[in-house]
């Protein structure tokens, strides 16, 4: 693909107008920390809308230290666009799936405890190789890190049947 097509294709976007009145803002308040794999674009598995939730992606899905930055730096944009912490009912998916790529890294412990910013002898509480037990780790990050009274809930997609499953549902931070 190149970038005419690329071109072509936003032309086919701008003109449906789909994007119009969009504020910066999400219109809902989900926010889906996923994985880069392009089998599992969040807004076409979870059925989203354009505007209607933020998205984070990166290798695996999963909750690093820089997730976290950029959870906080969002929290910024929120208070300066809102004047507050935003809505205490915003809900945090944690999405994982299964045939991840991230499993194909567990022979590099080096270059997953770099990403996890932990020892390599603290790698297999990550559970990199295991979707579920992973996105149960991940949602016990943000319950530690996040500010009382939002929810966290975390999913593991199939990706051969294009299913997810609820392995956490959501529950509310508590203080």
């Amino acid at each position: 693909m190149d970038t005419d097509e690329l071109a072509e294709r936003n032309a086919g976007f701008a003109d449906g107008g789909s994007f119009a009145n969009l504020r910066l803002m999400p219109s809902g308040s989900l926010t889906v920390i996923g994985c880069v794999d392009p089998r599992v674009d969040p807004s076409d598995v979870l059925g989203l809308k354009l505007g209607e939730a933020a998205v984070i992606r990166n290798v695996g899905g999963r909750v690093t230290p820089a997730t976290l930055r950029t959870l906080g730096m969002l929290s910024k944009v929120v208070r300066a666009r809102t004047g507050g912490p935003g809505p205490g009912d915003n809900h945090y998916a944690v999405l994982h799936h299964t045939d991840c790529g991230i499993t194909d890294l567990a022979a590099f412990p080096e270059l997953l405890a770099d990403y996890f910013e932990v020892p390599a002898g603290d790698l297999d509480a990550k559970a990199v190789t295991d979707p579920v037990t992973a996105v149960r780790v991940d949602v016990e990050i943000l319950k530690q890190k996040l500010r009382a009274g939002v929810f966290v809930s975390g999913l593991v997609y199939d990706v051969a049947t294009g299913l997810i499953d609820v392995v956490v549902p959501p529950a509310r931070v508590e203080a």
